[in-house]
């Protein structure tokens, strides 16, 4: 999973994905709309978890170690929940009742700051993160490459155009780029270059070679009327696929 912000785990159970099936969470950066859910993910993860399952792994830039013990820790602020469903004779039962076997182990969650460079290898994927610009140095934000036997796919995140996105875009099969205007969204007087309009994703997109781009947090483009141009201002530039995906969509990559 990359990022958990408003109504992720929500979202997860209307398309029938089952939180336990998640074991990674990539944080790009700490503004609430990419972290706020984060404890009702982790904590429903595990609270439907046999106790055989992996601890949740939390990446991102710091302070995420730290964001993640203050909410879930042992002193953190969720911390009156968990050890009631842990002792309690009636969440025991209701926890063997799903396959668990007593005694009921605690939360466990491995959270890491991390830096740019490689982040984490499976068998499946090679993580690799970039710092890049958003609103330093009030936060450090990243981007995040997933290189796969399947094919590449880059979350830029939110952030605007930089030397660091434009490298780790390099070939990639899929960018997944935020896009909150038609034009630029370098402007001194408004966005300042923090995040990316059309002109900023197709330069990106065309120069880096990615074969689709795919065009994300803009929630006032909420229709397909409304997307329509932003589609066709990146397509102007970008010979790849182009696609504004609507809420609990799909996509194969």
């Amino acid at each position: 999973m990359v990022d958990c912000g408003p109504g992720t785990t929500y979202k997860m159970a209307r398309m029938g994905i089952a939180t336990k099936k998640v074991h990674h969470v990539f944080l790009t950066h700490h503004h609430f709309d990419h972290n706020v859910d984060l404890p009702c993910f982790a904590l429903v993860r595990w609270d439907l978890c046999k106790g055989t399952e992996p601890p949740l792994k939390v990446y991102g830039p710091p302070p995420t170690r730290s964001f993640v013990e203050q909410l879930l820790g042992e002193k953190g602020a969720f911390f009156p929940d968990w050890p009631s469903r842990v002792t309690h004779p009636v969440s025991i039962t209701i926890f063997e009742h799903r396959g668990g076997v007593s005694p009921r182990p605690a939360p466990a969650f491995n959270a890491r700051d991390v830096e740019p460079g490689t982040v984490e290898e499976t068998a499946n994927w090679t993580v690799t993160a970039a710092r890049v610009h958003h609103v330093e140095p009030t936060l450090v934000s990243l981007a995040y490459r997933f290189d796969t036997n399947q094919g590449s796919i880059v979350f830029a995140g939110d952030c605007g155009d930089c030397p660091e996105l434009r490298v780790l875009a390099q070939g990639a099969d899929t960018l997944v780029a935020p896009c909150v205007m038609v034009g630029s969204a370098k402007s001194p007087n408004y966005l300042d270059g923090i995040i990316m309009g059309t002109d900023e994703v197709r330069e990106i997109a065309k120069k880096a070679g990615v074969r689709r781009v795919v065009l994300t947090h803009n929630g006032a483009a909420n229709s397909p009327e409304k997307r329509k141009p932003f589609i066709e201002a990146v397509g102007e530039v970008f010979p790849g696929e182009v696609l504004f995906p609507d809420e609990l969509t799909t996509i194969d990559l």
